[in-house]
């Protein structure tokens, strides 16, 4: 029994020296060498506080990008519940892109030309994607926007002829091949819709012209 007790004895005792292990007794280093390696690790940590200090608002800023002005935005308010309005003022804002990125698109290469054409494309995007999620809205509603998608459908088909003709470059051949696939998902969408809302309002004449499917 007494056996027993002395070893348990030494496993507590043994446990608990790992635990203070690095203590004033069990130091393997000097005091002034922990000392020094605790400096570094505050001055090394103190670093990435700043860096990340800085790096923040950076991020936050792009994030934040709108790919519309204020003065776009404001026209989009105007339009208020007006679907075909809207699709007619994206369709403007994505024209307007469009021509950009053409006109980039023959100059000579640069990296400002790279950078430039990068947030173009993304804009450009960022644009169709936003037009698409719209139309979702109003196809859900039964919104008459037969008069909007078939000139959709024809932008859409010169938007791509522009990024087709547009040569891949490392700085923006991502955004160019983001920009091409909503594109084609936009062209797939008008041409879908177009045909869904011939459809229905060829079922449903009385709700011809409508913003919104009213209950009945």
């Amino acid at each position: 029994m007494r056996s027993m007790r002395h070893l348990e004895h030494f496993r507590f005792t043994c446990f608990h020296l790992k635990i203070v292990r690095g203590g004033f007794f069990l130091r393997k280093k000097p005091l002034s060498f922990q000392v020094s390696v605790k400096s570094r690790i505050g001055n090394a940590v103190a670093v990435i506080l700043v860096c990340l200090s800085v790096a923040a608002p950076l991020l936050a800023q792009k994030e934040k990008h709108d790919p519309l002005t204020e003065a776009q935005i404001q026209q989009i308010r105007d339009a208020g519940s007006s679907p075909p309005e809207r699709v007619r003022l994206y369709m403007e804002f994505l024209n307007a892109h469009a021509d950009v990125v053409k006109g980039l698109a023959k100059r000579a290469v640069s990296p400002a030309r790279s950078h430039r054409l990068d947030d173009e494309l993304q804009d450009f995007t960022a644009l169709m994607d936003e037009l698409g999620s719209n139309l979702d809205v109003y196809s859900d509603r039964h919104a008459d926007i037969r008069k909007s998608l078939k000139p959709l459908t024809e932008a859409t088909e010169r938007w791509l002829q522009i990024l087709h003709a547009l040569a891949g470059e490392p700085g923006f051949d991502v955004a160019r091949k983001e920009a091409i696939e909503s594109g084609e998902d936009l062209a797939d969408q008008a041409k879908r819709l177009l045909t869904e809302q011939t459809a229905y309002f060829n079922l449903h004449k009385d709700e011809a012209g409508q913003e919104r499917a009213e209950p009945k």
